[in-house]
């Protein structure tokens, strides 16, 4: 017998309940598995098994619009085009298909997707908790079948256009009372002593570091809501947080971590540090 649906909005979802729901209709699986430095390592490792079922989005070709000048180096995709691909794949707003999104990174792509279809209006979407590897420790079967989508979905979008900023808005906001700016990039590269992707080092004015990868454990499992709050308390006593990364992929999981703590989601600067220093190299 299959578990209950999820509550509505849950952003997380254990394997169990997952393993439960591979043969409902009313459920998608979607692969994120991406590597910054290596463009086709996701779709190599989905190819080599995948969960049963599961249909494979890559973070440049599908969760993003071409690189520009500016927008930073995963500027939101072509939103028209997202509705298409979500389609293709099954998903639908009424009734809403319950969306599982994993990756084998700590969530740092899965929240990518949790966080657009957020955007777009789905609520019935989650991560799954400890992502692929949880999975694995499990010993619950992989395939490397290609799925096909049972039939077309419908899905009409309703753009939270407000949850996102621009970089004109950080220059006239940055200072104002109640803002922080909140970096989700390692502290080294916060503090500006490296950068492996980005052609500066450097961070955002007077904005404050909280490392994405401390929302989690070391098998990739969030901490208990309590513990997050302990952990995001002094900065989310502000009366406007705006969330911000590298490219607009790793501030998602924070994103998630407020979810899961059962906050309003902050704004997201998605075009990040690599959109701020595009303009600094002119300068």
């Amino acid at each position: 017998m299959n578990s209950p649906a999820l509550p509505m909005s849950a952003p997380l979802v254990e394997i169990d309940w997952v393993r439960a729901h591979l043969d409902d209709p009313q459920t998608v699986i979607i692969d994120c598995r991406f590597a910054l430095n290596d463009a086709q390592a996701g779709r190599r490792a989905y190819d080599a098994g995948h969960l049963p079922g599961a249909f494979y989005l890559d973070l440049n070709q599908d969760l993003s619009s071409p690189v520009q000048t500016h927008g930073g180096r995963h500027p939101l995709p072509n939103l028209k085009q997202l509705v298409t691909t979500l389609e293709a794949l099954g998903i639908s707003s009424q009734p809403a298909t319950q969306v599982v999104a994993y990756d084998a990174t700590k969530s740092a792509f899965a929240a990518r997707l949790w966080w657009l279809l957020r955007y777009l209006g789905h609520s019935q979407v989650a991560v799954l908790d400890g992502g692929l590897p949880a999975w694995q420790t499990a010993d619950y079967p992989l395939e490397t079948q290609i799925p096909t989508p049972p039939k077309t979905g419908q899905f009409t979008p309703q753009v939270q256009t407000h949850w996102t900023v621009d970089r004109d808005y950080i220059l006239q906001h940055q200072t104002a009372s109640g803002i922080v700016l909140v970096d989700a990039r390692s502290p080294e590269r916060y503090r500006g002593e490296e950068e492996p992707i980005d052609p500066i080092a450097g961070a955002l004015p007077n904005a404050v570091n909280q490392f994405w990868q401390t929302n989690l454990d070391e098998q990739g499992h969030f901490h208990a809501a309590a513990v997050l709050k302990g952990q995001w308390q002094a900065i989310m006593e502000v009366d406007e947080p705006i969330f911000y990364c590298g490219s607009g992929v790793t501030a998602c999981v924070n994103l998630l971590a407020q979810a899961h703590m059962g906050h309003p989601l902050p704004k997201l600067y998605v075009g990040g540090w690599s959109d701020w220093c595009s303009y600094e190299i002119e300068s």
